[in-house]
């Protein structure tokens, strides 16, 4: 990731920091790719990538001290781009203020369209086979790339991912739910915020966040529609949690982390120990929804990010497999008395575990204070 510096005081040609020469030359460099008319998958690419870096970030901090360089380069990003970027900023900013866009027509936009319109038609007489094969299909590529990118980074509320190779190529827009905290903040000070959390966090970018359906929220739902596989979960599960319970004496307050969906530790749980008071900490509201449709009694329910130094005074805490967050952390300082952490089935912590099922490769660890 970009690290985290404060932007000193503005000087020279760029009014917030020295690091915006950087996304200012990366844009230079995608102008000179598409001088080389180069193929389709590379001009979508392209153009996913510059919206949603270069452009994004400049939309919200314009670079330069100079209105007239701002100017300048918000044509030139309009000439690289195919977008008119007074369009989009303005959808962006009603994105950023949960408002409906609604397009209107002014100046600087009439002619950002006329410099869109008027490079495709030089593009169309000068380079007729390379506009229509590469250009256009590349174009409308990296708007569906876009779109995909958009819709992962808000499909389950506004979520980051702080992948470092991510960031470094993305000039941190993997940190997307901090970014939505305080919109105004410079790109590079967004990783030290990172640290005002809890960020509801996904170990994928979003453009590859679809392939969650074939990780542990897949399988999940795949048990909504499977009663043999629920019976198959239930079993090994309860199997396992009867051995970490034992011998633990009384427990009044537990905490589930992410048990929506398919709540398969509040229903052992509520099994085991009928007496304890559970609450469900789940932060997808669609998954808590799901799980209230099970018979778990009285068991409570908590939209939010779980936040081991907010979600206090419990005597057990599950953590599940899917758990995306600081698992160290949870195993050096447990949050409570008990702590059971679902894991892979080679990583044996604490004081002591239990394989949930070899299929499954999954294990129940026990960490006590």
């Amino acid at each position: 990731m970009i690290p985290a510096l404060a932007p000193p005081a503005p000087r020279g040609v760029f009014r917030h920091s020295p690091w915006d020469a950087l996304p200012a030359a990366l844009a230079a460099g995608h102008g000179a790719l598409l001088l080389l008319a180069p193929p389709a998958p590379l001009v979508a690419v392209g153009l996913w990538w510059n919206s949603n870096t270069v452009s994004h970030l400049f939309l919200h901090r314009p670079f330069f001290r100079s209105r007239a360089a701002n100017r300048l380069f918000a044509s030139y990003l309009t000439l690289v781009l195919g977008i008119p970027q007074t369009v989009w900023r303005d959808m962006h900013l009603a994105h950023h203020a949960g408002v409906p866009w609604k397009p209107r027509l002014s100046g600087p936009v009439l002619a950002e369209v006329t410099l869109v319109l008027g490079l495709w038609a030089v593009l169309l007489v000068t380079a007729p086979h390379w506009f229509l094969t590469g250009y256009l299909t590349g174009y409308a590529g990296g708007l569906a790339l876009c779109w995909l990118h958009g819709f992962y980074e808000h499909a389950r509320g506004t979520v980051s991912h702080h992948g470092r190779l991510y960031n470094r190529l993305f000039l941190n827009d993997g940190y997307h739910a901090e970014h939505h905290a305080r919109p105004s903040a410079h790109w590079t000070e967004l990783p030290a915020d990172d640290r005002a959390g809890p960020w509801q966090t996904s170990r994928w970018p979003p453009v590859l966040r679809w392939l969650d359906a074939f990780g542990l929220t897949g399988l999940e739902r795949l048990a909504l529609r499977s009663r043999l596989l629920r019976r198959f979960l239930l079993a090994a599960h309860e199997r396992a949690f009867r051995d970490g319970l034992s011998d633990l004496g009384p427990v009044h307050r537990v905490a589930v982390v992410g048990g929506g969906l398919f709540p398969r530790s509040p229903l052992v749980l509520r099994r085991l120990r009928p007496d304890a008071r559970l609450v469900v900490i789940d932060a997808d509201a669609g998954h808590v929804e799901a799980a209230r449709r099970f018979p778990v009694g009285d068991t409570e329910f908590v939209t939010a990010v779980y936040d081991p130094d907010r979600h206090t005074g419990f005597d057990l805490v599950v953590i599940p497999l899917a758990y995306v967050g600081d698992r160290a952390r949870l195993y050096r300082d447990p949050p409570a008395r008990f702590l059971l952490v679902h894991d892979w089935v080679w990583r044996r912590r604490g004081t002591r575990g239990t394989v949930v099922s070899v299929l499954l490769l999954k294990r129940l660890n026990l960490v006590t204070r």
